[in-house]
């Protein structure tokens, strides 16, 4: 009887494999046709081979994906300094999802630094610590003094 059920999980899972990917099909033809011709033909090739759009849905993304996303996140953010995500993800193409990981990295390395908090925090390159910057003064209320 084991056998019987593996057999039918392979052919199951194959059925699903092909719908999957009549699916898919359905919905490049679909866009093609809307923008149509030969331009859309490459937006949805150009689309599909995007980085972490190729994987499978809870897939790992390789080191080397998440190096060169994390070095084009670190170049956009040394030319524009102080925007917050959603500004960068309208420029780079990405999603917060997609630039979560590599600007923890950066962040770590001191690569770049952050300042605010949740959806007004603004990336800037270096560490923050040392210099650039200048006549920043830390962007807060005065303390008054101690007696």
């Amino acid at each position: 009887m084991s056998d019987f059920q593996n057999q039918m999980n392979r052919v199951v899972a194959g059925f699903v494999a092909q719908i999957t990917e009549l699916a898919r099909r359905a919905a490049i033809d679909t866009l093609e046709a809307a923008l149509s011709g030969s331009e859309a033909r490459r937006a949805v090739t150009t689309t599909s081979a995007a980085p972490g759009r190729v994987r499978g849905r809870g897939a790992k993304r390789s080191p080397d994906e998440l190096d060169k996303l994390a070095e084009r996140f670190q170049t956009f953010v040394k030319e524009n300094p102080g925007l917050r995500i959603e500004q960068i993800n309208k420029q780079l193409g990405t999603t917060t999802k997609d630039l979560a990981l590599p600007i923890r990295k950066l962040l770590a390395e001191g690569a770049i630094h952050a300042k605010g908090q949740k959806r007004s925090t603004t990336y800037f390159a270096g560490g923050g610590g040392g210099g650039g910057g200048g006549g920043g003064g830390g962007g807060g209320r005065k303390r008054k003094a101690k007696s």
